[in-house]
C-alpha cells in the first residue's frame, strides 16, 4: 500500500476529490485509498455526490428520461433512478 500521510491525503482530497482519482495518481486502487482514509479517520468528500445528484435532478426537471440522464452522467440507469427516488417522489 502507498505511504500516504494523513495530511497529504487530506490535501489530495481537496484537489482530486475522489478516492479513485487519488489512487490513479499513486498507482493504487480506489479501495486502498479508502482503507487509508478509514485508518486515518479522514471523512470522504461529501459534496461530490450532492453536486452530481443536483445535476441529475436538474436534468430530470428539464424533462430528460432516466435512461438519457444515465448516458449523460455515465452512471447506470438503476443508479440514476435510485438518486431520483431519494431526491423526488416521481420518476419518468
Amino acid at each position: 500500500m502507498a505511504t500516504l500521510k494523513k495530511e497529504e491525503l487530506k490535501k489530495l482530497q481537496k484537489t482530486l476529490k475522489t478516492d479513485a482519482a487519488i489512487g490513479k495518481k499513486y498507482g493504487i486502487s480506489r479501495q486502498a485509498v479508502h482503507q487509508l482514509r478509514v485508518k486515518y479517520g479522514v471523512q470522504p468528500v461529501a459534496n461530490k455526490s450532492l453536486e452530481r445528484d443536483q445535476k441529475i435532478l436538474g436534468l430530470y426537471k428539464q424533462g430528460k428520461t432516466g435512461q438519457g440522464i444515465a448516458k449523460m452522467v455515465k452512471l447506470s440507469v438503476s443508479q440514476v433512478y435510485r438518486i431520483l427516488k431519494k431526491r423526488t417522489s416521481k420518476r419518468k
